[in-house]
């Protein structure tokens, strides 16, 4: 549970610009945005509502209009976190690809966003520390989340309608397969490079680490 109160705290609002007085949706979203690195580098429990209201120059009162306590700015994060990635994979036109190179492309845009978001990633992780009872609060997530089992399902069955898939793959594996190579990188980035003396981070080592799951998935798929 959070360490802050979910009751406004009074006397603590600072003057804000008109601009945001006019601009809901601009506060709303810049709230976000501070609060992701807020909550990525402290966690649930050590991030501060008071350092996310200094920081975009608005009040604690009213993060608390918008999100309704920390839990609730927390849990929005979250939901922009995974809208962000399922936005990113919907923008590829998959259909116009044969199947192995829309299969390329998933893999390829998991990789590189994780790789540009670790935040994202250090979220995932905290989440996890809480057991997922935030995500499974969300119906926001829960769809979201289809959409990407949906855009797999619909690869698989064309690339074996071609026979060039084999039968018998579970989409939520592969979705797993993939994510995991892609999150591990940057999850584990400081521990594995100390443990093993490689630089994760590395231009050569990235490229090379985004072929290898790409082929490693392709040939993974492939009927016979």
């Amino acid at each position: 549970m959070s360490s802050e109160t979910d009751e406004p705290v009074i006397g603590q609002a600072r003057r804000r610009p008109r601009s945001r007085v006019n601009d809901p949706e601009r506060t709303r979203t810049d709230i976000l945005a501070v609060a992701t690195e807020e909550f990525a580098a402290h966690g649930l429990s050590g991030a501060r509502v008071d350092a996310i209201a200094e920081r975009t120059r608005t009040s604690k009162r009213m993060i608390y209009y918008y999100f309704g306590g920390k839990e609730g700015l927390y849990l929005a994060v979250l939901e922009r976190a995974y809208s962000e990635i399922r936005a990113l994979e919907a923008s590829i036109d998959l259909d116009a690809l044969d199947p192995e190179a829309a299969i390329r492309a998933l893999v390829e845009t998991t990789f590189d966003y994780d790789e540009t978001h670790p935040d994202f990633v250090r979220l995932v992780g905290i989440e996890n520390i809480h057991r997922a009872e935030h995500i499974a609060a969300s119906a926001v997530i829960r769809e979201l989340n289809v959409t990407i089992i949906g855009a797999i399902t619909a690869i698989l069955r064309r690339g074996q309608a071609a026979g060039r898939f084999r039968a018998g793959i579970d989409p939520i594996d592969l979705h797993m397969l993939i994510s995991a190579f892609c999150f591990f990188r940057v999850a584990n980035r400081h521990t594995f490079g100390a443990i093993f003396a490689v630089d994760l981070a590395e231009p050569a080592t990235r490229e090379r680490h985004r072929r290898l799951i790409g082929d490693a998935v392709i040939r993974y798929l492939a009927a016979g």
